[in-house]
């Protein structure tokens, strides 16, 4: 498979990307071929000072460059020469299988819907973060920041989501599905939590094991934990800055080792009719690495064709 890689996105590219990049062909198989997409020129001297052949990589010139703070809509069409926008057009043409970029997650989730369009039925894609837990697994945090304003609906298909993506790219059989909430009991909550639970607890279409608090995010109560994109993002620059004060100072534990957001590489995009993976914009050589590898394994664990497979055949109406 192709993997294209966005080098010019990220708080510390094009150096980090290539880097990356040159760690992950290591450990990629034969069959797997990394595309770097940014400026030839710059991409080349970047191997060149690495003491790496050009013909190494496969290399898509493109000149422009999208940035953290441009409004994604406007840069995706006023920038048709950037590296996210040719990024998605080669994945577009299928010239190739997925597409990673450490740059503006705005663009990149702009892009997927204009370039290759969400899975029928899908209101809102969506992303997760990876949530370590002290028996030693993982849980999925999902939405964390792309649905600030979701609705009881969208809730609900963001449990289907994270259960498909939990049991198809983690192995996570039956995944158990909680909601996140202030207390156990069914009548908690606001508004969107009350009304979200109604939908999820007679469901057909996913594990749903009632909600699950906050002081219980790490003890293994749920595989997937459900929440507005508002309440997710909080919640993981929270988890995030916690992680950096304790690094900082110096308090080395091997759980707490496992929040370093370089283990996960980043977040597929999920919804859309393709493999489109986010990373973080502080991303360095190791996460990109990891970014290229979660592209894989996102690419063949055939992800998307499993969603639009699990939509046809959902048991509650959502709206379009």
């Amino acid at each position: 498979m192709k993997i294209g890689l966005d080098v010019m996105g990220g708080d510390f590219a094009p150096d980090a990307a290539i880097s990356g990049a040159l760690l992950a062909a290591v450990a990629l198989s034969g069959e797997d071929q990394i595309v770097l997409i940014g400026n030839r020129q710059i991409i080349l001297e970047g191997l060149s000072a690495r003491g790496i052949a050009e013909d190494r990589f496969d290399i898509v010139h493109a000149p422009d460059i999208i940035g953290m703070g441009e409004h994604p809509t406007h840069a995706i069409i006023r920038k048709p020469k950037s590296s996210i926008s040719i990024g998605f057009k080669l994945l577009k043409q299928r010239k190739i299988h997925a597409f990673a970029s450490a740059g503006s997650s705005g663009a990149m989730l702009v892009g997927s819907i204009y370039s290759i369009d969400t899975v029928q039925g899908v209101i809102r894609p969506c992303t997760f973060a990876m949530l370590p837990q002290e028996n030693g697994g993982l849980s999925l945090l999902i939405d964390v920041g792309t649905n600030p304003d979701a609705k009881p609906d969208v809730m609900y298909q963001f449990g289907l989501l994270g259960s498909l993506t939990a049991k198809s790219v983690y192995g996570i059989k039956n995944p158990r599905v909680g909601l996140l909430n202030i207390g156990h009991e069914e009548g908690k909550g606001n508004l969107l939590v009350q009304a979200s639970f109604q939908l999820m607890k007679t469901s057909n279409d996913f594990n749903f094991i009632g909600n699950i608090e906050s002081r219980d995010l790490f003890r293994n109560k749920a595989d997937v934990i459900v929440c507005d994109g508002f309440t997710g993002n909080i919640l993981l620059k929270n988890i995030e800055g916690l992680y950096r004060m304790m690094s900082k100072h110096g308090l080395k534990d091997e759980y707490f080792d496992r929040f370093n957001y370089e283990n996960y590489g980043g977040t597929p995009i999920l919804g859309i009719n393709g493999t489109v993976i986010v990373g973080h914009g502080i991303s360095n050589d190791v996460a990109i690495k990891n970014m290229i590898f979660l592209a894989r394994d996102v690419y063949q664990a055939k992800l998307s064709r499993k969603i639009k497979r699990a939509l046809s055949q959902v048991s509650i109406v959502v709206r379009d």
